[in-house]
């Protein structure tokens, strides 16, 4: 095999995972809109499920990863998630079609956001960790065909707004089962492709097929048995922490996101066969973890809040022709395309002017810029009423703000995980850094909760929020101090050790 061409079951990943990220970004896309304009809700109880489901997607993973690792193996969990997303979206175009009996409507609803979210968890880490299976340990080729495979998922983030959202907004709100149907759609293609080409395309370097059934031998039992026992007081403490948080005022599937986002860190950091230095690293990487909550908590408001804004404020008029609120969903993936090679070349140049930038320095870096963002749109909003409109200068600014923050901290993280955690731990690190992007998505429903509806006063722990300005600057202020505290424990840990 060539040592500069890539195996071709990369690139039936690449068109596997485009679809998924199609399927899944043209539905988030429409969902908040569906759920205030064709099912009349309100803006804090459609944030409110914007926030359990994508709370939920970020969640399920952890457990899908780990049925596929130990039961079913990559292949049968990837298509088995992808009928069910495919299966989700049908069920969402039921729910649009059905508008005329709303409660049917409400129902198929939950239940199709139900089949979404399990069927995320058994594709989405699955297909990820297929990629690296293609390659012989230490194949130069591995970083440069995960970065074509994430440019899949951008590709996929990128058309999928302007496809299914051209479809959904129109002046009947029927027409949102559209948009649905043609996210099935593109499930349904990306599935039957990887069922008829896995077998011959999914193979390693030596000829072997990946992916299959994991074999059981006798050590594997062993430790089996002892995940059970781990389990058990696993879900007795994790019950506890649910009950918890339930009976502090929190709705039950925050609960249950947020106890798990806290103990599971726990869990592996007072594990009794971690050395000094592996708990130290890991204490590293849980506190950067946490750190991600507060900045994914802003950044997912695209999909909630900002979304609300884009539609009832932002004036979509460009020569002559009104742009979809949901093609606005575009952008970051777009931004994505355009400056990923940039921010990586600034990194590399950096240091090759012996300017070493840590990186919890750079994540820092990333949260202040999302602060800033929007420091800037309630800077923007200041002082406009409930029928104003504002340039859509505004939010396309804030969106690559967002975007550049986002290559500062979210690739940077990841890269952290995997030079800190210990061998023996990765999975489950990686897992730690997803539940972080878990909390952080229902603490972003929770927040965009707090939306200005006309003539109604929000707070938040005293704050009144009364207009745009106000609800803009909870968001600026809080990955503001966010950014100010990583920057000092960046310092502390730099001091430590030098990543």
């Amino acid at each position: 095999m060539s040592l500069t061409k890539h195996p071709k079951g990369l690139y039936l990943l690449f068109f596997t995972e485009m679809w998924e990220r199609f399927s899944y970004y043209g539905m988030r896309g429409i969902l908040v809109l569906f759920l205030t304009k064709a099912m009349l809700m309100n803006t804090a109880e459609a944030s409110n499920i914007y926030g359990n489901f994508t709370g939920l997607v970020y969640l399920t993973p952890l457990i899908g990863g780990y049925i596929a690792d130990r039961y079913w193996g990559n292949k049968r969990s990837i298509v088995l998630g992808g009928i069910l997303m495919a299966i989700g979206q049908f069920l969402m175009f039921c729910s649009a079609s059905m508008l005329s009996q709303m409660e049917m409507s409400r129902l198929l609803l939950f239940v199709a956001l139900t089949f979404l979210i399990v069927g995320n968890g058994f594709f989405k880490p699955n297909i990820s960790s297929m990629v690296g299976d293609l390659y012989e340990q230490g194949d130069k080729r591995k970083d440069s065909a995960y970065t074509i495979f994430y440019m899949g998922i951008n590709l996929g983030a990128f058309i999928s707004p302007l496809i299914c959202g051209s479809l959904a907004e129109t002046e009947d709100v029927s027409d949102f089962r559209w948009g649905f149907l043609v996210a099935c759609l593109g499930m349904i293609f990306g599935v039957v492709t990887f069922l008829f080409k896995s077998k011959s395309l999914l193979v390693s370097p030596r000829g072997e097929e990946i992916g299959g059934k994991p074999k059981k031998t006798e050590s594997s039992v062993t430790k089996s048995s002892f995940n059970v026992l781990s389990a058990i007081k696993f879900v007795a403490i994790g019950s506890a922490l649910v009950c918890a948080f339930f009976y502090l005022g929190t709705d039950l599937i925050g609960s249950f996101i947020f106890a798990f986002s806290i103990l599971v860190p726990c869990y592996v950091l007072f594990d009794s066969s971690l050395t000094k230095d592996e708990r130290v690293n890991i204490g590293i990487i849980i506190v950067l973890s946490f750190f991600a909550i507060f900045f994914f908590a802003a950044f997912e408001q695209a999909g909630a809040s900002l979304t609300f804004f884009t539609d009832e404020h932002v004036d979509r008029m460009l020569f002559g022709y009104e742009i979809k609120t949901s093609h606005f969903q575009s952008l970051n993936a777009l931004f994505v395309i355009m400056f990923a090679p940039v921010m990586s070349s600034l990194w590399m140049y950096l240091e090759s002017k012996d300017i070493q930038v840590s990186s919890p320095t750079k994540q820092a870096i990333g949260m202040t810029l999302l602060s800033i963002s929007y420091f800037f749109i309630a800077f923007g909003v200041n002082n406009v009423g409930v029928a104003e409109k504002v340039s859509m200068m505004w939010i396309v600014t804030l969106y690559w703000i967002h975007t550049i923050g986002e290559l500062s901290l979210s690739p940077i993280g990841l890269s952290l995980v995997n030079k800190l955690s210990p061998a023996r731990f990765a999975s489950i690190m990686m897992s730690v850094w997803l539940l972080s992007s878990s909390a952080a998505a229902k603490l972003s429903g929770t927040l965009s909760e707090l939306y200005p509806d006309e003539g109604e006063v929000k707070s938040l722990l005293g704050y009144s929020i009364c207009n745009l300005h106000d609800f803009f600057m909870v968001f600026a202020v809080m990955v503001g101090i966010a950014a100010i505290a990583l920057s000092v424990v960046a310092y502390f840990i730099n001091k430590r050790i030098k990543i």
